[in-house]
């Protein structure tokens, strides 16, 4: 080997190890501070932390990655990701309004029906849109009865129905397959001198409620009705008339961003039944995320999830299971490019806007939070300075105490992890 040659091999090499000896003592500081951090959590308190860089599927940091933790408002990540991955972000979740006969000369003889698909965010304007094009259809009269089919779902309608010894229902609307201004109903009511006031509250039947508001509006709209307003089952001999529904990319943005649960559950259900071809129940939508999480290899750490809006303490899952889910949703397009819209933006929007304002995370991390009694989690995606990104998680169990302080540790680790910076010499 001619010396020039040799030559040419040391200085690569002495290149080599420069650069890896700058990643590896940037590495080390990120561990370094990121330990300072958690070194203020009281013993008592359980935490499991995990950051990865999924490009180079090096881990950054981890501690108690495969213990078992509430994952509270979290749990949406694997509501919202098993649908974008069996649905795709473009599936409409609709509400149908069908006939039983033919429309002759105005009249719809027979029966008509109001029939939910699980299109949670359908509201009384959606409503009179529909009834509008019924008429623009020249219908007169129906010579029949208003039906409300909500048999999409099954007819648990409280999450204490399907989940055992179930605390987490307070103000939660009933969840059905069929829905109209989030199973809400509003009163105005005359107060003292004069003054008026709305009082919400939750229906208690919901196809029924549905088939009640579709029979005034018909009435209000012009339309005559002879029958009765009932709830039931489509026939499957029925013709489609109208519909109006929502893409899966749009209500997810909902459900993550605002961490709204009465969403997040309507969407476990539909999981269920889209999966099942049966209906949608608590136990299809179970088996649903499960075969998901089998077929990509997610490991669960012998978790569960029980629901789809993390509300329940039963739901247990680890710090890798969740980075694994988001690994999943990462090298998998388009679905992560609809999560990413659906995640709150740190300093920006969402649950995160009021957090990491004014750091190098602020507008570069995107995730979802959660929060209830004694529990914080946080997971989801850092761009870092030198562009590189990261997958994160930290998960806090703490007692009783506010979820102030671990919520600042969580930002101060994101922060820190901020100057991560991946060698491609390595």
């Amino acid at each position: 080997m001619r010396t020039s040659n040799i030559s040419y091999i040391i200085k690569k090499t002495l290149i080599f190890l420069f650069f890896f000896a700058i990643n590896l003592s940037a590495q080390n500081s990120i561990k370094s501070s990121i330990s300072s951090i958690l070194s203020s959590v009281h013993p008592g308190v359980h935490s499991s932390v995990l950051v990865l860089d999924p490009l180079s599927n090096d881990t950054i940091y981890a501690k108690n990655i495969s213990r078992l933790m509430m994952p509270a408002s979290v749990t949406k990540l694997f509501t919202t990701i098993t649908a974008l991955s069996l649905m795709g972000p473009e599936y409409k979740l609709n509400t149908v309004i069908y006939a039983e006969n033919q429309v002759s000369q105005g009249i719809l003889h027979g029966n008509i029906y109001l029939k939910g698909y699980g299109n949670s965010l359908f509201t009384g304007e959606d409503l009179a849109d529909m009834v509008n094009e019924l008429k623009q259809k020249g219908i007169t009269k129906i010579a029949g009865d208003v039906v409300a089919d909500d048999s999409y779902f099954d007819d648990e309608y409280r999450r204490s129905d399907w989940i055992e010894d179930e605390q987490g229902d307070a103000g939660m609307p009933p969840v059905s397959a069929i829905v109209i201004d989030r199973n809400m109903s509003s009163t105005t009511v005359k107060g003292r001198r004069g003054t008026y006031r709305t009082r919400s509250a939750k229906v208690a039947n919901p196809p029924l409620s549905a088939a009640n508001k579709f029979c005034n509006e018909l009435k209000k709209s012009g339309i005559t009705v002879t029958g009765k307003a009932v709830s039931g089952t489509t026939p499957k001999t029925a013709v489609e008339l109208t519909k109006k529904g929502v893409a899966l990319k749009e209500l997810i943005k909902t459900i993550n961003k605002r961490s709204d649960n009465f969403l997040a559950e309507c969407l476990y259900k539909t999981l269920g039944a889209f999966h099942s071809k049966i209906e949608g129940s608590s136990f299809y939508s179970s088996q649903a995320e499960k075969s998901f999480l089998s077929k990509n290899d997610i490991i669960t750490d012998g978790g569960e999830i029980v629901d789809g809006s993390g509300l329940s303490h039963s739901n247990q899952i680890s710090a890798r299971g969740l980075v694994n889910l988001l690994e999943w949703a990462y090298s998998n397009l388009p679905c992560f490019d609809d999560l990413a819209k659906s995640l709150s933006v740190a300093g920006e929007d969402g649950t995160l806007r009021n957090r990491m304002l004014d750091s190098d995370a602020s507008a570069h991390f995107f995730g979802k939070t959660g929060t209830l009694n004694g529990v914080s989690t946080l997971a989801g995606y850092l761009k870092c300075k030198s562009g590189d990104e990261l997958i994160i998680v930290i998960m806090f169990e703490f007692g009783g105490a506010s979820p102030k302080h671990y919520r600042r540790l969580q930002d101060l680790i994101i922060e820190a992890a901020s100057g991560y910076k991946y060698n491609p010499e390595r």
